[in-house]
């Protein structure tokens, strides 16, 4: 996030208006449900166009996929949503195995590097030990997103430190599709996104003076040290001179 982007104006309910011929905001005059979608009035925010839109979920379609693994290839019919866009090289999970795909064809049989669902006559993929874990990236108040391909039984655990793009990242949180974990382990392939925060810099934290190591003692950031030693630096480079004690004379009789 960047401050361009936080800047923009947020735009709702953005269509292709037919007055203006480009997609802009739209207010909702009238929604009426329509089985698994719904049919909308629509008014141009732009133009004050008034038309109408109908909304309906993807169907889905079934694609057969020639399954390699090794020597051994097997046909599975997988459902996809029919205006999915599939491309060589993605990665998705199918029985408990990740899996890529290396060729897609039409329907005539020929060859394309993309291709909407609804159009692939069948699909190639091999089985795959890599999976894409998506990260966001969290330093202050700015986020980013990035993603890295790792091996599929992988475990990352909530709490610790992972180096990412030559710099360190604690890992504030892992989101599953079971839910979010602050504490736990999960491999790889049952995790949708993890959570990255900026750890706080140590040399930020080092205590310099006797005042401030009794009171990171008192923290408990030294540890059990009940007598903490102070920093070289801090030490005199020449030894105390301690005082000659009396010494009693014995009386002689």
């Amino acid at each position: 996030m960047d401050d361009e982007s936080m800047d923009d104006e947020i735009v709702e309910n953005v269509t292709d208006c037919p007055g203006c011929g480009q997609p802009c905001g739209h207010e909702i005059l009238k929604e009426r449900k329509a089985g698994t979608g719904a049919n909308y009035l629509l008014k141009c925010l732009e133009c004050q166009h008034i038309h109408s839109v109908e909304i309906r979920e993807p169907r889905p379609v079934t694609i057969p996929f020639l399954l390699s693994e090794g020597a051994n290839t097997v046909v599975a019919n997988i459902e996809v949503d029919e205006d999915e866009t599939l491309h060589i090289g993605d990665i998705f999970e199918y029985a408990d195995a990740s899996w890529e795909i290396n060729r897609l064809e039409t329907k005539t049989a020929n060859s394309r590097k993309k291709l909407i669902a609804s159009r692939v006559g069948r699909a190639n993929a091999v089985r795959s030990d890599v999976v894409m874990v998506r990260l966001t990236l969290t330093r202050g108040e700015y986020s980013d997103s990035d993603a890295i391909f790792v091996e599929r039984d992988k475990i990352f655990k909530a709490g610790t430190i992972m180096q990412h793009a030559d710099e360190k990242w604690k890992i504030r949180a892992i989101h599953t599709g079971a839910g979010r974990t602050m504490h736990g382990s999960v491999v790889a392939h049952d995790i949708k996104r993890i959570y990255l925060h900026e750890p706080p810099r140590p040399e930020e934290n080092i205590p310099r003076t006797p005042r401030e190591r009794r009171q990171a003692w008192k923290e408990g950031r030294l540890g059990n040290n009940p007598n903490p030693i102070l920093p070289d630096a801090e030490k005199s480079g020449k030894p105390k001179q301690q005082r000659p004690g009396r010494r009693q004379k014995k009386k002689r009789n």
